[in-house]
C-alpha cells in the first residue's frame, strides 16, 4: 500500500531538486523510483494533470529521435508538454517525467516495449507510436512474439489509445491487426514508393503472421519493411494513411513529400541527418505531430532547428577530423548504419565498439547476423579501416575477419586510441564510432571532452 500521491510527488520533486541542484547528475530516473516505490500508482495520479493528453513513442530503433523530434513539434505549437528526452522508457522513467509542474498540456513519452503493459494501463495515452520490431536484447526481451504479446495486451487495458503503426512493418501489422480486432483504432504509416535498395541479407521476419506462408514483396525498404503480402491472401501491408513519396536519401540527409490526412499537398520534410530509417522516424514523428496539431510548416523549423546531442548521429570535430558517433544495438541498427556508410564516398575509417553488460545483453551472437560482408569491397580498395573496441572487441574482430573487412582489426579502448591509429589517414577522411548501448555514454563524453560538436 502507497503513502499516497502528495507525499510520492513530493518526495519524487525533492529528489530531482537534490540531483540536479546538488548532486549536478542526472534526474532522469531515480525521482521516478522514489514516487513509485511510496506511490505505486503515481502514474495514473499524475495523468489528469494532462489537458490535452499524452504520446507514448515505442518500438525497437528509433524511439528517442522520433520521441524528441516530436516533443519539440508539439511545443512550436506554443503547448507545454512533458517528455523523458534522456531515453529514460520505462516505468520510473516516466514517473519522473510527469513529476514536474501542476499542469502540462501534453505528454510525448517513449517507452521501453516491454514495459508498455505497466506504462499504457497508468498513462491511458491518446495515440501509441510503434515504429519498428527487431530481435534485440534476447536474453531480456525474448523473442518477438512475446514482445507483440506484451504490447497486444496492454493496448488492451487502454481501449482509448490510438495505435498509429508502421504499415511497412508485418511485425507491427501482426500487433495492428490483433489490436484492431480488439477495437482499437489504427492508423498507418510507411514509405509510399519503392526507392529501389537492395534487400538486407537476414531479414527479420518473412513470415504471415496469419497463415505462416512465406512473404511476397513488391519491393523492401530495409529489414522487414516494406510493401509485404501473403501468397494467400490473409495478410498484407494496408493503405497507408501516411505516406512518404518523392524520397531522396543522400550523404547530406533525407527529404520526403508526406501525403496523408488532411496533409495540405506538397507538404514536405527536410533534414540533415538520417538515412532511409529515419524517413520512417521522421515520418511517424510528422504525423504524431500532425494529430497533435502541429502543421507542416512549424515541424519542419523544428527539424532545421534539430542536432542530435544524445549520441544518435552526433557529429563532432577533433583536430580537424570529422568524427561520427552513433549508436548501433542489433542487426537492423548495425545494418543501417553500414548503409550510412556506404553512402559516404570518402576514405574512411570505422570503430566498431560492442559491450555485453546487462542492458547491452549478454548474448552478441546477433553480430554474425549483420551484414559487414556489404564492406568487404571497400575495404579491400583501401577505402575503410576498421577498428575492434569494447569488452567483446575480440568477437568483432572474428566478425571482421570471417566478413573479409580486415585481416586483424586492431584493438583499441577508447576514441582518441582509434584516433591515433587512424593519424595517417588524411584529415577529410571521417572516423565513424558505432557503439551499442553501455560503450555510447562513454564514448560521448570523450568526444566531448576532445572535440566540438558540430
Amino acid at each position: 500500500m502507497g503513502v499516497g500521491k502528495p507525499i510520492a510527488v513530493g518526495l519524487g520533486r525533492f529528489t530531482h531538486w537534490g540531483l540536479r541542484t546538488i548532486a549536478h547528475r542526472p534526474a532522469s530516473q531515480l525521482p521516478g523510483r522514489v514516487a513509485l516505490a511510496l506511490d505505486p500508482n503515481v502514474i495514473a495520479d499524475l495523468a489528469p494533470k494532462l489537458r490535452r493528453g499524452s504520446i507514448v513513442v515505442c518500438g525497437t530503433n528509433g524511439k528517442t529521435t522520433t520521441n524528441n523530434v516530436l516533443a519539440s513539434a508539439i511545443e512550436a505549437t506554443g503547448a507545454k508538454v512533458l517528455c523523458n528526452r534522456a531515453g529514460a522508457n520505462m516505468a520510473a522513467g516516466v514517473a519522473a517525467a510527469l513529476l514536474p509542474g501542476r499542469w502540462a498540456d501534453w505528454a510525448v513519452m517513449e517507452a521501453d516495449e516491454l514495459s508498455t503493459k505497466h506504462i499504457l494501463p497508468a498513462l491511458k495515452p491518446t495515440y501509441l507510436v510503434l515504429l519498428n520490431l527487431f530481435r534485440d536484447q534476447l536474453d531480456r526481451a525474448g523473442e518477438i512474439d512475446h514482445v507483440q504479446d506484451t504490447i497486444v495486451e496492454a493496448l488492451a487495458t487502454s481501449p482509448q489509445t490510438t495505435l498509429l503503426a508502421c504499415g511497412d512493418d508485418p511485425l507491427c501489422m501482426g500487433i495492428a491487426t490483433r489490436a484492431r480486432n480488439a477495437g482499437t483504432r489504427v492508423l498507418t504509416f510507411g514509405m509510399g514508393e519503392d526507392l529501389g535498395l537492395a534487400p538486407d541479407r537476414v531479414p527479420e521476419a518473412r513470415f504471415c503472421q496469419v497463415c505462416g506462408a512465406e512473404l511476397a514483396y513488391d519491393y523492401r525498404c530495409y529489414a522487414q519493411l516494406g510493401a509485404f503480402r501473403c501468397p494467400n491472401g490473409d495478410f498484407a501491408r494496408p493503405q497507408l494513411d501516411y505516406a512518404a513519396t518523392h524520397v531522396t536519401v543522400d550523404r547530406s540527409g533525407v527529404s520526403f513529400t508526406v501525403e496523408g490526412v488532411q496533409i495540405p499537398a506538397g507538404t514536405r520534410v527536410d533534414a540533415s541527418f538520417g538515412g532511409v530509417y529515419m524517413v520512417y522516424n521522421l515520418l511517424a514523428a510528422f504525423a504524431a505531430a500532425s494529430l497533435a496539431g502541429c502543421d507542416g510548416s512549424a515541424f519542419q523549423r523544428v527539424i532545421d532547428d534539430y542536432h542530435p546531442d544524445n549520441g544518435r548521429l552526433q557529429h563532432f570535430a577533433v583536430d580537424g577530423r570529422e568524427v561520427v558517433l552513433n549508436l548501433a544495438k542489433n542487426p537492423t541498427g548495425f545494418n543501417q548504419n553500414i548503409s550510412l556508410l556506404l553512402q559516404d564516398d570518402r576514405p574512411k575509417a570505422v570503430y566498431f565498439v560492442i559491450n555485453d553488460d546487462f542492458n547491452d545483453g549478454k548474448d552478441i551472437s546477433w553480430i554474425w547476423d549483420v551484414d559487414f560482408e556489404r564492406l568487404a569491397e571497400v575495404s579491400e580498395q583501401g577505402q575503410l579501416q576498421a577498428l575492434a573496441g569494447g569488452s567483446r572487441a575480440n568477437d568483432v574482430q572474428v566478425r571482421m575477419k570471417y566478413a573479409g573487412v580486415c585481416s586483424a582489426a586492431p584493438c583499441v579502448q577508447t576514441v582518441a586510441e582509434a584516433l591515433a591509429n587512424v593519424g595517417e589517414l588524411p584529415k577529410e577522411c571521417p572516423l565513424y564510432v558505432l557503439c551499442n548501448y553501455s560503450a555510447l555514454w562513454p564514448a560521448k563524453a570523450e568526444l566531448e571532452g576532445m572535440g566540438e560538436r558540430v
